[in-house]
């Protein structure tokens, strides 16, 4: 009987964690699950994946689905943790090792119980989701087709351990990404008036910008505009004739969405206008809204109750997420599971508390077994009515 103790898994987080890879480069992350799945007999399936791996566990025609991402961030460690990254400014700080571990709890689980399953489990090993390219490609090869219902997690260190939170509809936001180039005319530091300086008009766009979501948008409206990066001048002594900055745009309303880009970019193109300069305004559209379906999200929330869990609905996130790519395809839900961290995710002290790790593997082997069931008792009902 395939099974597994606390102890394997974190063992199996920390060497996951020690060796973390960026978004579509997780070739060993990928070989070890791979190692690690066959050595306990699950059945890996064969999709045109350069990396990540795809598990499925049981029999039969109900088909559901549980993700768990692979990769890790651009980030240089700071935890001092004897088992932290040995790959130089690489980190899961987003502990995507963690959601693995809990998976490869839930698969080794079930698989022990595979004889009984009411139905199939496909387990993704998700790569590539800091990117937001991950969920697409899955989708793109197929790994969906047929599944009904689809439920994956995000640990949350402002949650304390043993601490269980979702929501229906909207969840996490948008993540859309902006870059403004503007180009004036450079000259002398010593002689302004001979030049049209980037640098004041891009910092005069920049200030509109953040006023726009103020000022422009209904105060109750979850929007946020954030500029990350500015570049401009290369010495102390010339005005750039060009400057550029970058940021990102989040909303959970599709609509506010819309009009934030037309608006940003009207508002970018004038100001510049204005100052006897021009602007480019690019666009790129991230991961959607993520919508969790509400039947799922409270049969989710329901489950969790059973397991122990102290079950709280979620707060709005302004995080993004590509599960919301799943969740455009098939209905289903994601969840936070409390990780009690000091430092929040992306930060390189982030360090999540492993105790989290065998209660979610329970609960996602709890989750599977009862949304196979309610399936098929659904199917039954209708075939009856």
């Amino acid at each position: 009987m395939t099974q597994f103790s606390e102890h394997q898994l974190i063992d199996w987080r920390r060497e996951l964690h020690s060796w973390p890879e960026l978004s579509g480069r997780e070739v060993e992350t990928t070989a070890r699950l791979r190692r690690w799945l066959q050595d306990a007999g699950l059945r890996l399936l064969d999709y045109p994946l350069e990396t990540g791996v795809i598990v499925e566990v049981g029999h039969g025609d109900t088909l559901i689905a549980l993700r768990a991402d692979i990769d890790a961030l651009p980030i240089h460690e700071a935890t001092g943790l004897t088992y932290r990254s040995r790959n130089s400014g690489v980190m899961h700080a987003c502990g995507h090792d963690v959601h693995s571990a809990v998976m490869l709890g839930a698969a080794l689980q079930l698989k022990a119980v595979e004889d009984h399953l009411p139905g199939r489990i496909r387990i993704l090993f998700q790569p590539a989701e800091e990117n937001a390219t991950g969920a697409r490609q899955l989708i793109n090869a197929g790994v969906l087709d047929g599944v009904q219902a689809i439920f994956g997690m995000h640990n949350e260190p402002g949650l304390p351990t043993g601490t269980f939170a979702t929501r229906g509809g909207a969840f996490y936001a948008n993540a859309d990404k902006f870059i403004v180039r503007v180009s004036g005319k450079g000259a002398h530091a010593a002689h302004p008036e001979e030049g049209v300086d980037s640098i004041v008009v891009a910092s005069q766009i920049i200030q509109a910008l953040q006023s726009l979501t103020s000022r422009s948008f209904n105060t109750l409206d979850s929007l946020v505009l954030s500029v990350t990066r500015i570049d401009a001048g290369k010495t102390w002594n010339v005005l750039p004739g060009e400057a550029e900055f970058g940021g990102t745009a989040r909303t959970h309303d599709k609509q506010v969405r819309a009009e934030l880009e037309q608006r940003a970019r009207t508002l970018v193109e004038n100001i510049a206008a204005a100052n006897g300069a021009s602007a480019t305004f690019s666009w790129h559209p991230g991961p959607p809204v993520l919508e969790n379906d509400a039947r799922w999200a409270q049969f989710a929330s329901n489950v969790a109750q059973q397991a122990g869990y102290r079950v709280q609905t979620a707060e709005l996130h302004l995080g993004g997420e590509d599960f919301a790519y799943y969740l455009q395809q098939i209905p289903g839900a994601f969840v936070s599971i409390g990780s009690a961290s000091e430092f929040g995710l992306h930060h390189g002290g982030f360090n999540p508390d492993e105790a989290l790790i065998a209660p979610a593997a329970h609960y996602f082997t709890q989750l599977a077994q009862q949304a196979l069931q309610h399936l098929n008792a659904r199917c039954r009902d209708a075939i009856l009515n």
